[in-house]
């Protein structure tokens, strides 16, 4: 079995902690040695901790998951599983809790106007956008809501799969040979950092499968350094509109629901799509 479906299963079924211990190593691609020298711990207790012959601190769970970049969540269900109780919460983002960062969000998105911009979840599901990228929105697809329904009927608003979809953006890029490959190798990067996302996983599965999307491209240099900027380059009406898209995370998160969110901004690439945007938004 796959070193990414051992960790998947092993959450599902809450295993040991030295199971999910070297299941997350092995999907992380590391020797013992290398992760004892991440974590600054023997590589003999770490055999140990794996085999079950050594109980792990509460601390040690955390500096072992840290070196492993296991995401907060999952986290979680180490501490569990070494009999501890779990250290991160998720808290709604609408929640008194989360209001701070949920004005930074809506200041982020306000502040790129005219601009598109977005924020997702660890699946790419869509959590908010300013008015541009609705505007934007409705001039690519026409009437949103009904092809939000068509391409992705669970109601979710899947980014990803709007954007490769052929009833989506997919007609509409111009540069779609450079696009789909860059996000199908992102979302495979993604699906095997984030073995215990299931809803990751299927999304990847069924983005790969859609018309349009020939079969070598899925797995296309996967394990090579993402893109720095996304180039995007859409047909509108005779017009090319020419934009890129940078990616930005809460780096020092300590909820789930912070750190699981991705914030996305396009900008324009030339002065031409610039003068578009800042048209439609009235100025």
């Amino acid at each position: 079995m796959p070193a990414t479906a051992t960790v998947a299963k092993l959450t599902a079924e809450s295993s040991r902690f030295g199971e999910l211990l070297r299941a997350w190593r092995d999907t992380r691609k590391l020797s013992q040695l290398e992760l004892s020298l991440r974590a600054e711990m023997s590589q003999r207790h770490l055999s140990f901790l794996e085999s079950g012959r050594a109980q792990p601190s509460r601390e040690m769970v955390l500096q072992v998951a840290e070196a492993l970049e296991v995401p907060l969540r999952e986290r979680n269900i180490l501490l569990r599983a070494a009999g501890f109780a779990p250290l991160y919460r998720e808290r709604a983002l609408d929640s008194v809790d989360m209001a701070a960062v949920r004005q930074a969000l809506e200041l982020t998105l306000k502040h790129h106007e005219p601009f598109p911009a977005l924020v997702v979840n660890r699946s790419w599901g869509l959590v908010m956008r300013n008015e541009a990228a609705g505007r934007v929105l409705g001039l690519l697809l026409g009437d949103v809501e009904q092809a939000w329904a068509r391409i992705d009927p669970s109601g979710e608003l899947n980014v990803m799969r709007m954007t490769l979809h052929p009833d989506g953006m997919q007609p509409l890029l111009k540069n779609w040979e450079q696009v789909a490959p860059a996000l199908l190798a992102r979302l495979q990067r993604e699906a095997a950092a984030d073995p215990a996302n299931a809803k990751l996983q299927a999304l990847f599965r069924d983005v790969s499968a859609y018309p349009g999307i020939p079969s070598h491209w899925r797995g296309t240099g996967w394990t090579a350094p993402p893109m720095p900027i996304l180039p995007l380059e859409f047909a509108v009406n005779g017009q090319s509109l020419k934009l890129f898209s940078m990616i930005s995370t809460f780096g020092t998160a300590l909820d789930i629901t912070a750190e699981e969110l991705r914030v996305e901004t396009f900008f324009p690439a030339d002065d031409a799509t610039g003068q578009f945007f800042r048209h439609m938004a009235g100025g």
